[in-house]
């Protein structure tokens, strides 16, 4: 009898890299590697309990010297998690890229959520079929949640996410469902009370404005707090006019305005970027801003300091509301038990020379 044969055997844990010879490795080589069951491999991969921190360092030293890894799609079937989350922005792609809002917004989501290892899928939902094929492709459960920002009225993502129940932030106040959404956003009404009552404080007694979209509540909230600021003061609220945040908008807004009251000496704009555009017709129209007519803004992302003269605008914290969405959004995937959460944000008065 030959003693001592067992150690031409493969014991639990004693597999050698050099055996790893064909394809990838899989997950019951790490398991032997590691010296635990395959079960404690693969809860230990992706993230499940009951593994103790002897059988997690094991394991994953054994993925570390083996290379391996996880089959995403099998990994899913099991865990039914994608590791992606979708930001849905329902407004052109032209839109999207052009305006430096929503660049600071994909730039602060996708740096959070990808410390969690969560993949960010842009989903630019624009008018007509593209928003049916958003829907279809969230009710296939594609992602694991949702971040909605630039939400509008008709596109129905409020309606859809609460029924859906699926994990989901809004940056900016949804119109339906906010009983059941969590969203973050900032006090608009508050800011653009706080332009108009700048410009009355001035000596300015003709003022419009050039409101955001009438199908977006941060359009109908900061239309609200001009008016009701010059209300307040006994001046008149007529010269109004809607643009969609767009430089290109805020210029054909401006046009409309002073056609229908050229005797304006101050302006409230919605946005940078419309402000942006109004400044141009002013100054191509020979109006001095700010000695003619003072013009003030929203949002303070960069465009306002380029301006001439530079911009009196609203600084929106759009870094701070963006990684708050995604804190709330990665709550929910946690499985916490909580309620929905609102979070509103105050803006800041930023004084320059155009009021």
């Amino acid at each position: 009898m030959v003693r001592g044969c067992r150690r031409h055997q493969p014991a639990t844990g004693s597999l050698k890299i050099a055996e790893v010879t064909r394809g990838s490795p899989t997950l019951e080589e790490v398991a032997r590697l590691a010296g635990v069951s395959r079960a404690t491999a693969s809860r230990a991969i992706n993230g499940g309990s009951r593994v103790s921190a002897r059988a997690q360092r094991a394991v994953e030293d054994a993925v570390r010297r083996l290379g391996y890894t996880p089959n995403t799609a099998a990994r899913s079937l099991v865990t039914r998690r994608t590791d992606s989350v979708a930001l849905i922005v329902p407004e052109p792609d032209e839109h999207v890229f052009s305006d430096p809002f929503f660049a600071r917004t994909l730039h602060v989501v996708t740096n959070v959520l990808s410390e969690r290892d969560l993949q960010v899928v842009l989903l630019i939902a624009r008018p007509g079929d593209d928003k049916q094929r958003v829907l279809r492709y969230l009710r296939g459960r594609h992602i694991d949640g949702a971040i909605v920002v630039s939400h509008h009225r008709d596109d129905g993502l409020s309606d859809r996410l609460a029924a859906l129940e699926l994990p989901s932030t809004f940056i900016g106040r949804p119109w339906t469902c906010t009983d059941q959404l969590s969203y973050v956003s900032t006090d608009n009404f508050d800011g653009a009370n706080k332009a108009a009552r700048l410009l009355i404080e001035r000596g300015c007694r003709r003022i419009g404005t050039i409101a955001g979209p009438a199908d977006m509540t941060v359009g109908r909230d900061r239309l609200e707090g001009w008016r009701q600021a010059l209300t307040g003061a006994g001046l008149p609220t007529d010269a109004v006019v809607h643009g969609d945040f767009t430089e290109a908008g805020g210029a054909d807004a401006c046009e409309t305005l002073l056609q229908a009251h050229p005797d304006l000496d101050g302006l409230v704009v919605a946005s940078d970027l419309m402000a942006s555009g109004a400044i141009r017709v002013l100054t191509a129209r020979g109006r001095r801003v700010p000695d003619d007519i003072a013009v003030t803004g929203y949002d303070d992302l960069g465009i306002a300091e380029r301006t001439d003269p530079p911009l009196t605008t609203l600084r929106n914290p759009i870094s701070e509301m963006a990684e708050q969405a995604a804190l709330l959004l990665i709550e929910q995937l946690d499985g916490d038990d909580i309620s929905p959460r609102h979070a509103v944000f105050t803006p800041t008065l930023i004084r320059r020379r155009s009021a």
